[in-house]
């Protein structure tokens, strides 16, 4: 092989080199079925945009903030993928759509079809108008901690310098964000660590 097809095979290997994790939830039905069919088959749509290395349990969770909704099923994927974080969010909007969500009329932080967020990508510190990377709020919410620490134990925060699993453990036991807030699916097939 030459030079050129070296380089060619090095670029390709490379393409997928990056790892961003993936938070979802869901907690209205849609034609795709109940949340956790929706989350599920977000999953599968999510596949096509890159190689799923490693998916949680489905959590249901009780919801936070805006308290006047049905419980959520909640899970964290890690998506090996060559694109970058504005185009991969915008890939994440486009399936969000494809379930039936319009984030322009829906209520902030309530009922929804699918929610799809990017909460790390790699070890990357990003701010722009559309994305901030890691997600502002994910040393804060159980719901995304919780499936995120079981595939991701180890995985640092690169602001904060924590493990996923330090900040979970960190999280106070008390108030809507306690660990008796969340509870593991038992009939959605297993988790896989691929990482």
């Amino acid at each position: 092989m030459g030079f050129g097809g070296i380089l060619r095979s090095i670029l390709i290997t490379n393409r997928m080199s990056q790892t961003a994790y993936i938070g979802l939830g869901s907690n209205l039905s849609s034609p795709a079925g109940p949340p956790s069919e929706i989350v599920l088959a977000a999953i599968e749509s999510l596949a096509t945009i890159g190689g799923i290395s490693a998916r949680s349990s489905l959590y249901r969770t009780a919801p936070v903030g805006y308290q006047n909704q049905p419980a959520f099923i909640n899970a964290a994927i890690a998506l090996r993928t060559d694109q970058d974080p504005e185009s991969l969010l915008k890939c994440l909007l486009a399936i969000e759509r494809s379930f039936g969500r319009d984030r322009a009329t829906g209520v902030p932080k309530g009922p929804r079809t699918l929610d799809l967020d990017l909460l790390l990508m790699d070890g990357l510190v990003l701010e722009t108008p559309s994305l901030t990377l890691p997600h502002p709020e994910l040393a804060h919410r159980r719901f995304v901690l919780a499936p995120l620490a079981e595939i991701a134990p180890d995985l640092l925060h690169p602001v904060l310098r924590r493990r996923m699993r330090e900040l979970l453990a960190e999280l106070p036991i008390d108030g809507p964000n306690n660990a008796d807030a969340i509870q593991i699916l038992p009939s959605a097939g297993p988790a896989y660590r691929g990482i």
